[in-house]
């Protein structure tokens, strides 16, 4: 497994005790991940026999990264992510992929990172694009839109931004009760509450979700097809759009399947 810097230090408002954090509390505070990242990974538009490139945005811990490499073992991964201890446990999780799985630093917020994504057939991120406002957002569809391949994709998890009151609450309450199950009623819920990590309760400035319905018609306008929300809960979103729909040339990785391959990557974490 190869990895570079691409140097874009900047002063990004993430830092790495926030990225320690978030490796402590993510098995709890991530409301189904094994589901989001399974839902990502099964709607990926390649057969699990065909080679093409995933760009990664925000790779965080590497388990997207990771099961995406498990369920495509022809595939090519570029992880990129702004926090060095993420990329440091990325490096571990991407280990059995070999060199087909390469690190970088970039800020999310520059540019000057795009031209890595030339020819690429899929660009996932997973709890990133949140840390961009409306506008960069649309912008940034537009640009990845004009880098994928003739058949990409630009697939989404993050975090959406309600649109009245009550949406608010019903995300908040059912965020909690997440957080709640998945700690079984334990220390890992107390640590979630003390963090304030729920944003329907404390938002925070460096966060900057958008809503869902505004998102999808960017990515139209964009130029993407078949957009569209793939799978929500707890005001966690997988959504995103395809460059144009057809059939695959082999038989495409399920979501039961992807949904092992993502379970036994998160538990190694």
């Amino acid at each position: 497994m190869g990895d570079f810097t691409i140097d874009k230090s900047g002063n990004g408002e993430w830092a790495e005790e926030d990225s320690r954090t978030y490796s402590d509390l993510a098995p709890v505070a991530v409301p189904g991940r094994a589901e989001q990242i399974a839902a990502l990974t099964c709607l990926v538009p390649f057969s699990a026999q065909e080679a093409f490139t995933a760009v990664d945005l925000g790779c965080g811990q590497g388990a997207l990264g990771a099961t995406i490499m498990s369920c495509f073992p022809h595939a090519s991964l570029l992880a990129l992510d702004g926090s060095e201890a993420m990329l440091h446990t990325a490096r571990d999780t991407l280990r059995a992929a070999g060199e087909r799985a390469t690190r970088a630093k970039f800020q999310l917020s520059s540019s000057d990172w795009i031209e890595l994504v030339e020819g690429a057939g899929c660009v996932l991120s997973s709890l990133a694009f949140h840390h961009l406002d409306g506008p960069a957002k649309k912008h940034l569809f537009q640009r990845l839109h004009g880098r994928l391949s003739g058949r990409g994709a630009l697939l989404i998890a993050d975090l959406v931004e309600p649109q009245v009151p009550q949406a608010r609450d019903l995300f908040a309450l059912t965020w909690d009760r997440s957080a709640w199950e998945q700690a079984g009623g334990g220390g890992g819920f107390d640590r979630f509450v003390e963090t304030r990590w729920n944003h329907f309760y404390f938002p925070d400035e460096s966060d900057k979700p958008s809503p869902l319905y505004h998102q999808l018609q960017w990515l139209e306008q964009a130029g993407f097809v078949a957009v569209d929300c793939f799978w929500m809960q707890a005001g966690h979103a997988v959504y995103g759009g395809f460059k144009e729909v057809g059939p695959l040339s082999g038989e495409g990785v399920g979501y039961e399947h992807a949904l092992a391959m993502a379970e036994e990557v998160v538990a190694r974490l």
